[in-house]
C-alpha cells in the first residue's frame, strides 16, 4: 500500500486555488443572490442512528452510531466539526487546518499529500472528504474505502444556503444537530446583519487577487467569491469569465477597479507592492488607495465563520458604511 499519496501544485491550482482551505471548485449553477440568500435553508431530517446518508457523489453511507473518531481532510469540515463540539472525536486533520488552535494538538495526516497508513491507523469511524478536491483525491479515497474505512465527500457548497445545509448535514451525521441549527441561526444573523448595513450602498467595481504576479488568479462567474459579491452589490470586474482563472497585470489595468481586495498573505509588503505594478498608476483602487487584504480563511472557507467573512469583506469595499 501506498503510504503517501502526492498532489501536485499545478493540478492544486487547477481546481480552483488552495483547495484545501475550503475553496469552490468549478461551477456551473447561478450564484447567489441576496434573495436567495434570505430564504429557508432546506430541512435536515432528525439525527435519529442507525442512519443512511448520501455523500456530495452519491455513495450511501450508513452509521449505526454517532462517530467516536473522526478524520477531517479538510479545513472547511474540520472548523463545522469543532464548532459543533466533537473535539474529543476528532483525531486526524491536515497540515492545512489552523482554525480553531486546538487543531494543533491533532495528529497530522498530510497536506499536499495524504499519510493513508496513518489515517488508517487512526482507526477513525468515518472520514470526512470535500467534493471541491474529488479530482485529487479520489485516488486516495480509494485506498482508504479498500481498508474497509468510511468516507462521507462534503458537498463544495456554492452559497450560504448550501453551506446552511452542509452544517446541519454533519451535525445530523454527528448526533449534533441541535448544535447545527444553532450555529445556523448565528450565521444567518450575522448575514442580515451586513445585508441590511450595504442595502443603499453605491456599488463599486471590485477585483480579488487570490495570487501574486506573474501568476495572478482572480474569482470569475460561478464562484463563492463572486456570490458573496453580488450580496453586498459589488460588481466583480472578473466574471466576464468562470470559476477561479489566471489573469494579468494588463487585463486588470483594463478593467480599472475601484477596490482590489487580496486573499492572500504569503507576500511580504502585498499592498505597497502592487501599487508599484507597471501602469497601475492609472488604476482607481491605487488613486483612491483602495487596495485592502482580508482574512483569506474566513472568506472563503464553507463554515461557522462565513458570515464574519462576507463581513469582513464588505467592510473592505465599503469602509464609510462600516464607521
Amino acid at each position: 500500500m501506498k503510504k503517501f499519496w502526492k498532489i501536485g501544485l499545478s493540478a492544486f491550482l487547477a481546481v480552483g486555488l488552495l483547495a484545501a482551505c475550503g475553496q469552490e471548485a468549478k461551477n456551473d449553477k447561478p450564484v447567489a443572490t441576496e434573495q436567495q440568500t434570505q430564504q429557508e435553508t432546506p430541512q435536515v431530517d432528525e439525527a435519529t442512528f442507525p442512519m443512511t446518508i448520501t455523500d456530495a457523489i452519491g455513495k450511501d453511507i450508513t452509521l449505526e452510531a454517532p462517530p467516536e473518531k473522526i478524520v477531517s481532510l479538510i479545513p472547511s469540515n474540520t472548523e463545522i466539526l469543532f464548532e459543533l463540539g466533537l473535539n474529543d472525536e476528532i483525531v486526524g486533520v491536515t497540515d492545512n487546518d489552523d482554525y480553531p488552535p486546538e487543531v494543533a494538538e491533532k495528529d497530522k495526516v498530510g497536506g499536499m499529500e495524504y499519510n493513508i497508513e496513518k489515517i488508517i491507523a487512526l482507526k477513525p469511524d468515518i472520514v470526512f472528504s470535500h467534493e471541491s478536491s474529488m479530482s485529487l483525491s479520489e485516488a486516495a479515497i480509494e485506498q482508504l474505502e479498500s481498508a474497509g474505512l468510511k468516507v462521507f465527500v462534503v458537498k463544495n457548497a456554492q452559497d450560504f444556503n448550501e453551506t446552511y445545509t452542509t452544517i446541519e448535514l454533519l451535525g445530523r451525521a454527528t448526533g449534533k444537530l441541535p448544535e447545527a441549527e444553532k450555529i445556523v441561526a448565528n450565521m444567518k444573523e450575522k448575514v442580515e446583519d451586513v445585508l441590511t448595513k450595504v442595502k443603499d450602498v453605491e456599488p463599486k467595481k471590485v477585483l480579488v487577487e487570490a495570487s501574486d504576479e506573474p501568476t495572478i488568479y482572480t474569482a470569475g462567474n460561478g464562484t463563492f467569491m463572486n456570490a458573496m459579491l453580488e450580496m453586498i452589490h459589488a460588481e466583480n470586474v472578473a466574471a466576464d469569465a468562470k470559476d477561479w482563472y489566471e489573469i494579468s497585470s494588463e487585463q486588470i489595468i483594463a478593467k480599472n477597479p475601484d477596490v482590489i481586495v487580496v486573499t492572500y498573505h504569503y507576500v511580504p509588503d502585498i499592498l505597497t507592492k502592487i501599487p508599484q505594478r507597471a501602469g497601475f498608476d492609472t488604476v482607481n483602487a491605487v488613486k483612491n488607495k483602495a487596495i485592502v487584504q482580508v482574512d483569506e480563511s474566513t472568506t472563503s472557507r464553507q463554515g461557522p465563520r462565513l458570515g464574519e467573512g462576507l463581513e469582513e469583506l464588505a467592510k473592505a469595499i465599503y469602509p464609510e458604511v462600516f464607521k
